[in-house]
């Protein structure tokens, strides 16, 4: 687990400048006189910074292995990433601190215990019996690269094979190196005259342990005799060797080869293959071999008591299948199943019933790694269908585009959201259990429901189920299929304004009380949603569109972005570059000469089924004005109680009644401040430019995006411009605009101000004038410059009255100011507890209401958990205001600024949430510079300050977000979920919450020899290993040729880093005596597994030396 370096602040102390703590101060003083005092609950004790758990399919991957035994499955990746997998719930991640690419995992099979081979030559043994895996010795080669391992079932020798073509024998438990080497050509000797190539395979004899096969690439073969050390048989082939596999009798094996072909070979024929098989080559006339295919890259083969044996191989396609998608191959007698994968396989593995070699294997699945999927076939029922895959590894199905989190939920969310996504599932999956089922789950010390939305380039938006840090995908919405589709790219209609994915989701609004849900697309489209669990058509869409524009003094072009003063040479050719405002024209030459009031995409004029879940009850869509493109919206809010939904972007804001249906304020920026502006707004030379197309930049990771097509938004709440603390640029892609420009606080550049932009609303029920005696409905307003404007809500009676009068809205005139583009607003009551927004109860929308219900739904007011409705005039709240820069607190209705707190000076905020810890709360933050940091409330003293994580691309900025009880999550990479914890108390339970991967299981007894076999000699022989590799035997091993490094893994993953001696120690002491008991089972069990494997190995010892010198009919 990796440590932090924790600054952890003493209380009241302000960690970023000497002057700023001083005006704080100083401004505290004034008003402690004033405002009534809060008790703050929370110390820096309560919190401590540590990752969690990762969801997600592993990103990348590139290594697979199975234990049979304990029924736990491995997968390893290119950045040296390791991940495990047991029953659905249990799961474990692991990184090797080099960050190379694993090559090879090998299980120590019901050990508990994992060998992993790295591309930097390196040789890891991970121990799986602590909840936390940890690497208990590595073993470094200096001179030779590793290409192939192989450690046989019940043995602690390990056959490590090379690109030179040797094979050096490792003791996994001392992780030493055994004199014993096999050279390469010792190996061919003369039966080549060239070098064979590295080793592509060793396997030692089912039947016969001392015989070791050995593959190399070239296409020799060589059958090793370990205590004769020379070789029995050499097979030569003159195609490449890239896989190798033995028939459980040890006669026969089978080689997969680079032109498709695989050819089985008889052990003690040498000569030439027993049988050539080109599985997916046509059959030419005249006898001709068939035309060559694609390698085959890995074959198994697999028998059967009852029937054929199963030949299962991956590759070797014909050539002329352009097009075709990977394939896996089931032969199984005279049928053969071509499997097709949406994606290119990685690896596959058959499982079996027995884990002995020597025995028949009975397969009964096939495990599949694909580049971006686990898939699992049952091979037992006809058809081979998959099995359903429990793992939550379909998050990145299509990339994700924003994420939002929440702990806490109501208690009835998750049930009723499973109910309609349980009528999604596919059908057609196999029957049976999932079979990877090792491991236990761990104790669920937390209680609450927790949910995790994401959305997607493709317009779907996903609910998870994230309680007690587990994941489970519960229900999907498709916000596309309101829309007509194009069917291909000439069809597209020529208002689009993003070259690709045009649905993609940018901010999600999500009320969890009324379950009222709003979206905003990247083609300037707002939907609502409501949650109903019947099943509804929809003969007409309802649609709003909203012509949002603003110019300065009529000639300032509304374009979003900062354009250049000039073209450049390389933008002539560039569709989007500036266009002369003589041909205001857009994305092409158009002939339909200006667009005007057309939306980008076009609603469905067709009745539309509408499924129990998310139904459609609005859509709003900003249009083109005068041949400019809509500008991308970079904020949404949405209150049920209130029936309205706003939203902005850097031209303006607007406001929707979706009740009414009605748009009820529609204002550029500058018209909302009034006389009021305090910025010298001076017209720019006009000139018209298209928009950027806002795409969301840093899906497909490896993909280089034109400058233009990278405005992402930096989180689910904003879309601007980024840049980066100076020390991280050399890391970012060049191409990447996103991290362009320099971030300037300072005001009166003409640039930041024609492009204010809303970035922060809030409804809420508070003072919005500083003579005010009472709260009212309002609405918080913040911009990209710092800016605070409050808009007064007038809202009709409940019932009946509400849809037929109108809801009156006005600026108040109110403004606030602070340093940086506003990210989150929130009140707090004159105790200091967080005033939600109001919000309606969920109830069923499309069920007619009885008399009673009618009339109580008139009386009904919205449900406002804001104590200060019966407050008395002397009584105020406080605004939490924070920004990229800076948070304020300040006095309601008096607005004084009671506490400020500048965060930082050289970076800035991505995002900041105001959470709930420990029945209080705080404001979290996480900056550009990688710093975590907590402040309480009010008063805005820093609690934690956590150098955490670099921000390295727009994926971490669009999706880091902050939730209550100690909660955060963010996409590690464009297929992982990593979540994390800054609360001590989650912390310290995290140790029982994670599951066990090693469960103490009996091994299976061996295949019984039978009367005939120990007759004739047919059974398996054995091997002392040790007589052989042993020091005794073999001497020692050179010195320079692999470097021995003891690897941390006794001690169970560290908890974070330390804060607060004294309390640090008294916890360090008993964790301490856990762990000592712990480790006392620990050790008892361990003893027990040594002593039955002495026992067996010293009978195994005494049998060998029993029949060693007896002939056959002495047996």
């Amino acid at each position: 687990m990796r440590k932090f370096n924790i600054r952890k602040v003493l209380d009241g102390l302000t960690a970023v400048s000497s002057a700023a703590s001083a005006s704080s101060s100083a401004q505290q003083q004034q008003a402690g006189n004033r405002e009534t005092e809060i008790q703050e609950t929370l110390q820096s004790e309560h919190f401590q910074l540590c990752k969690t758990v990762r969801h997600g399919f592993p990103y990348q991957p590139s290594a697979l292995a199975f234990d049979p035994v304990q029924k736990i499955l491995a997968i390893g990746t290119q950045t040296g990433a390791l991940r495990l997998f047991g029953r659905p719930g249990v799961e474990c991640y692991c990184q090797h601190d080099s960050g190379a690419a694993v090559i090879q995992l090998q299980f120590l099979i019901n050990e508990g215990a994992l060998v992993s081979a790295l591309a930097d030559d390196t040789l890891h043994l991970w121990n799986l019996r602590q909840k936390r895996p940890a690497i208990l010795h590595s073993l470094k080669f200096n001179r030779e690269r590793i290409t192939f391992c192989h450690l046989p079932f019940q043995s602690k020798w390990l056959y490590v094979g090379t690109e030179r073509g040797n094979i050096h024998i490792v003791n996994v438990e001392s992780f030493t190196l055994s004199g014993y080497v096999i050279m390469w050509n010792k190996a061919i000797e003369l039966s080549s005259k060239s070098h064979p190539g590295p080793i592509v395979h060793i396997s030692d004899n089912p039947m016969d342990e001392g015989k070791l096969l050995i593959g190399f690439e070239s296409g020799t073969v060589v059958l090793w005799d370990l205590k004769s050390k020379k070789a029995d048989y050499r097979y030569t082939h003159d195609e490449a060797i890239h896989s190798v596999a033995w028939h459980h009798e040890g006669k026969q094996f089978i080689c997969s080869h680079s032109d498709g072909t695989l050819t089985i070979w008889n052990v003690k024929s040498p000569t030439k293959p027993f049988q050539t098989i080109t599985p997916h080559g046509k059959q030419l006339k005249d006898g001709k071999k068939p035309e060559p295919c694609k390698p085959i890259l890995k074959v198994e083969y697999k028998t059967t008591r009852a029937g054929e044996p199963f030949i299962i191989l991956s590759g070797g396609l014909s050539y002329d299948t352009v097009g075709r998608r990977p394939c896996l191959t089931v032969m199984h007698g005279k049928s053969t199943a071509v499997l097709e994968m949406d994606y290119s396989i990685v690896d596959f593995l058959t499982l079996c019933e027995t884990p002995y070699p020597n025995d028949f294997q009975e397969p009964y699945a096939v495990v599949v790694l694909l580049e971006k999927d686990l898939v699992l076939i049952d091979l037992a029922q006809n058809g081979y269908p998959i099995f359903e895959n429990p793992y939550p590894l379909t998050i990145h199905e299509s990339p994700v585009t924003c994420c939002e989190y929440f702990a806490d939920c109501p208690v009835d969310l998750i049930p009723a959201l499973y109910s309609v996504g349980a009528r999604q599932k596919r059908q057609g999956y196999s029957k049976k259990e999932w079979p990877i089922s090792g491991g236990n789950w761990g104790l669920i010390t937390q209680s609450y429901p927790e949910i995790i939305i994401t959305g997607h380039a493709d317009g779907s938006i996903k609910f998870w189920d994230a309680s007690a840090i587990t994941l489970q995908v519960l229900y999907k919405l498709k916000t596309a299929k309101v829309f007509e589709k194009s069917r291909n790219k000439d069809d597209r209609p020529n208002t689009d304004i993003v070259d690709e994915d045009p649905y993609a989701i940018q901010i999600i609004s999500w009320c969890p009380e009324s379950r009222m849900l709003c979206i905003a697309g990247v083609s300037a489209h707002v939907i609502i949603y409501r949650f109903s669990k019947q099943e509804v058509t929809t003969e007409v869409i309802p649609m709003l569109e909203v012509r949002l524009l603003y110019e300065i003094n009529d000639i300032e072009s509304p374009d979003g972005e900062q354009v250049p003063p000039l073209p450049t040479p390389g933008t002539g050719s560039n569709p989007q570059s500036i266009v002369p405002q003589s041909h205001p024209s857009t994305s092409s030459s158009s002939s339909d000469g200006l667009r005007d009031n057309v939306p980008c995409l076009k609603v469905k004029n067709s009745p539309l089924k509408q499924s129990p879940g998310y139904q459609i009850e609005l859509v709003i869509q900003l249009v083109w004005v005068s041949g400019e493109p809509p500008q991308q919206i970079t904020s949404l809010a949405v209150n049920s109680a209130y029936g309205l939904v706003v939203f902005g972007n850097c031209n303006g804001i607007a406001m929707v009644d979706y009740l009414q249906k009605t748009v009820l304020l529609n204002l550029g920026t500058i018209e909302l401040y009034g006389s009021n502006d305090p910025y010298r707004r001076e017209p720019r030379s006009p000139r018209k430019s298209r928009q950027p197309s806002g795409g969301l930049c840093d899906i497909n990771e490896g993909t280089t995006v034109p400058e233009d097509r990278c405005k992402s938004p930096t989180s689910a709440k904003m879309s601007r411009k980024l840049s980066l603390p100076t020390e991280l640029k050399p890391d970012l892609d060049v191409k990447d605009n996103s991290f362009s420009r320099s971030r300037s606080s300072s005001v009166t550049s003409i640039d930041k101000e024609s492009r204010e932009a809303i970035s922060a609303l809030h409804f809420c029920e508070t003072f919005t004038r500083k003579n005010d005696t009472s709260p009212s409905p309002c609405l918080w307003v913040g911009t990209t410059l710092g800016t605070v404007l409050v808009i007064v809500l007038n809202l009709p009676p409940g019932g009946e009255q509400r849809l037929l009068q109108p809801v009156i809205v006005s600026p108040s005139g109110t403004i606030l100011r602070l340093k940086g583009a506003i990210l989150r607003m929130a009140f707090l009551d004159t105790t200091g507890s967080l005033v939600p927004p109001a919000h309606e109860p969920w109830r069923e929308h499309n069920v007619p209401e009885d008399k009673d219900e009618k009339d109580k739904s008139k009386k009904r007011r919205p449900v406002s958990v804001s104590p200060s409705s019966s407050q008395e005039i002397s009584e105020n709240q406080y605004a939490v205001i924070c920004s990229e820069k800076q948070a304020k607190v300040i006095s309601l209705p008096s607005q004084n600024c009671l506490y400020k707190q500048n965060i930082t000076e050289t970076s800035f905020v991505l995002r900041g949430d105001i959470v709930s810890l420990s029945n209080s709360i705080c404001l979290a933050c996480f900056c550009a510079n990688g710093h975590i940091m907590t402040f309480s409330l009010p008063s805005l003293r820093p609690l934690l300050d956590v150098y955490y994580l670099p921000l390295t691309n727009m994926r971490i900025a669009r999706t880091f977000c902050f939730t209550n009880n100690g909660q955060a999550l963010y996409l590690v990479s464009p297929t992982e979920i990593q979540r994390l914890t800054y609360s001590q108390e989650t912390c310290e339970n995290l140790q029982e919450m994670l599951g066990e991967l090693f469960t103490p299981v009996e091994t299976p007894e061996a295949p019984n020899r039978g009367f005939f076999k120990g007759l004739f000699g047919g059974g398996a022989q054995s091997l002392d290993r040790e007589e052989l590799f042993g020091e005794s035997a073999s001497g020692k091993a050179s010195r320079s040729l692999a470097q021995h490094i003891p690897g941390p893994g006794g001690i169970e993953g560290v908890k974070g880093a330390a804060s607060g001696v004294v309390g640090e120690l008294a916890r360090a002491r008993l964790a301490l005596d856990e762990r000592g008991q712990k480790l006392g089972e620990l050790e008892e069990k361990t003893a027990a597994m040594l002593y039955s494997a002495d026992s067996f190995s010293k009978h195994a010892h005494e049998m060998m030396l029993k029949y060693k010198d007896k002939k056959w009919y002495q047996f």
